[in-house]
């Protein structure tokens, strides 16, 4: 295939709360993709049709809070697109990964990498994830929902004492790379936690802390890649240890049992399935002491940055970051 004839569009930053590390990860796909000899054209759907003059410009940091997701419409719905083969999604959060992009691209007629719509949604709302994750047989901590900001604290409390106690986590339901999230010790941490989720979301998650490891699984076309540990040395892999260079050390492939690898592999694939995801994801866990896997959620859309976890699977795979971009993009060609 001669990669001079395909029109890239890569789109980035956005409108959610992950904009700057949707910058991040643009940059190494950008340059990547100049490497495997594509035409790219930069897109930052939060300004619409007012797009950035200079390729410099699109990676200064912003106000994102007057940009607008309406501005997706028009961009999308432009003569810019007249001319592009496929669209790079490197968009994460919302507006970006939870199918609503992803829809107005079908409408388009624009093939773009990654999942389709309803498996971008499924994964992105952390509720139905776990409902599809029980009926497929993945294992999944014990969770309840809370729909409204209002709901009683006492009874509230009550339910995490019934069905799972203490520490426990509170999280967005559609939000990623931990942003609202809390890990709470006690009755008196929770209305706050509440409160910090329910700024990012219109649903709050609240779910049985699983101690033990944090580890991950890549997919690439469907097969799984090695099994990766993740060892953040503040003890907890909040934003800053994920974005941050040297916060994290990063075991790939993971020391773990034989037996293990594989449980976590196929358990990866049945989560993946089971969404109905395509071409690449990642699929997050906590592992505990004596091997029991606990399946967090799946990401249809994971980071492209230095110091992602998805490239550093698939080069302990030896696939090269290159060519894993390159991958990404001819299954969406397909």
């Amino acid at each position: 295939m001669n990669n001079s004839n395909i029109t890239v569009a890569l789109l980035f930053g956005g409108v959610s709360p992950e904009r700057e590390v949707s910058k991040s990860t643009a940059k190494s796909v950008l340059n990547a993709l100049r490497e495997l000899n594509y035409n790219v054209i930069l897109i930052d759907p939060a300004y619409g049709l007012n797009q950035p003059k200079d390729e410099e410009d699109f990676f200064k940091s912003d106000d994102y809070s007057t940009l607008s997701p309406r501005n997706y419409i028009k961009i999308i719905d432009s003569d810019v697109f007249d001319k592009v083969d496929v669209a790079f999604i490197a968009l994460h959060g919302k507006w970006g990964e939870d199918g609503t992009l992803q829809s107005l691209l079908d409408m388009r007629g624009i093939k773009y990498t990654g999942s389709n719509v309803l498996a971008s949604s499924l994964s992105m709302d952390k509720c139905m994830s776990k409902i599809m994750f029980q009926h497929y047989d993945v294992s999944t901590p014990r969770w309840f929902v809370i729909n409204n900001i209002k709901e009683d604290i006492n009874l509230i409390r009550e339910k995490i004492k019934k069905f799972f106690g203490y520490p426990c986590v509170v999280k967005p339901n559609d939000q990623g790379s931990t942003i609202g999230l809390t890990i709470c010790r006690g009755d008196v941490e929770i209305q706050k936690s509440i409160e910090l989720a329910f700024n990012y979301s219109n649903k709050v998650l609240i779910e049985e802390y699983i101690p033990g490891k944090e580890v991950t699984v890549g997919i690439l076309e469907e097969r799984a890649l090695p099994v990766l540990e993740i060892k953040p040395k503040s003890g907890f892999y909040d934003y800053t240890s994920k974005y941050t260079s040297g916060m994290t050390e990063y075991e790939v492939p993971a020391n773990l049992p034989k037996k293990v690898v594989e449980h976590l592999q196929h358990q990866a694939l049945l989560a993946f399935n089971s969404l109905g995801c395509k071409s690449y994801a990642r699929v997050d866990f906590r592992l505990t002491s004596d091997y029991k896997s606990y399946c967090l959620e799946v990401n249809t859309l994971p980071g492209m940055t230095n110091t992602s976890l998805l490239p550093k699977m698939a080069k302990a795979a030896g696939i090269s970051f290159e060519e894993l971009i390159d991958r990404i993009i001819s299954y969406a060609l397909k």
